[in-house]
């Protein structure tokens, strides 16, 4: 049900689907979200493909902001997310991340871009030294001129990655509407999970079902009660 359900199925759902308790419904579905995590350590943009990179902001991040403090305009206090999208494989990667520094984000990209891929983003000057690191160049676009495909060059463009965005969205403020920062990672591991198993890329729900299945190998999640 979790695999093949584009926008995610809420534990009520599984709850009242499957006769389990809400609990359990739960518990067992972020031990599947665990299952989609993916542990290689696959290089996008190998060979000089393109690889997009961008972030987006979901939901409240309690460790910035604490409940029932004035939260304010701007994204401080959001749940911060970077994602890369291959777009030669056709496959996404997302990860949490605490802050919006360049510090922060550089050191991530270098990690898991090759160093020949060609890359996306928009104008953000945390993307500012992109260039001098990977040797395929770097393409942007000015979102805040409301360009969204360069009119010079039509491969450069974030699209791809927003459409990732546009079902993550989706799927988290109209299936699970509330998420708590220490399990945000797992959320986008299913959305990425599905992602890079979709049927666009020849996977059916039966295939992307037994890939889940294998991942579960190794994998337990366990809770350590605070007393």
């Amino acid at each position: 049900l979790i695999s093949s359900s584009k926008k995610g199925i809420s534990s009520n759902q599984l709850h009242r689907t499957l006769g389990i308790t809400l609990k359990s419904a739960w518990f067992m579905s972020h031990r599947i979200r665990e299952a989609m995590r993916d542990n290689g350590l696959k290089i996008f943009g190998s060979g000089g493909g393109t690889v997009e990179v961008d972030e987006t902001f979901i939901g409240h991040d309690k460790t910035v902001k604490p409940k029932g403090e004035r939260k304010g305009r701007g994204y401080a206090h959001k749940n911060k997310v970077l994602s890369l999208v291959d777009r030669t494989t056709g496959q996404a990667r997302s990860i949490v991340i605490d802050d919006m520094k360049g510090t922060t984000i550089i050191p991530i990209l270098e990690a898991n871009i090759a160093r020949e891929a060609r890359v996306m983003s928009d104008e953000a000057p945390h993307y500012g030294v992109v260039g001098r690191l990977f040797t395929g160049g770097h393409g942007y676009t000015h979102h805040s001129r409301g360009e969204y495909v360069s009119k010079i060059d039509k491969t450069i463009h974030t699209n791809t990655i927003e459409g990732f965005f546009s079902v993550f969205k989706r799927g988290m403020k109209g299936t699970y509407q509330h998420c708590g920062h220490n399990h945000l990672n797992r959320y986008l591991a299913e959305f990425d999970f599905r992602y890079n198993n979709r049927a666009a890329l020849g996977v059916n729900d039966v295939e992307r079902a037994e890939s889940l299945l294998l991942g579960v190998k190794g994998k337990r999640l366990t809770y350590q009660t605070i007393t």
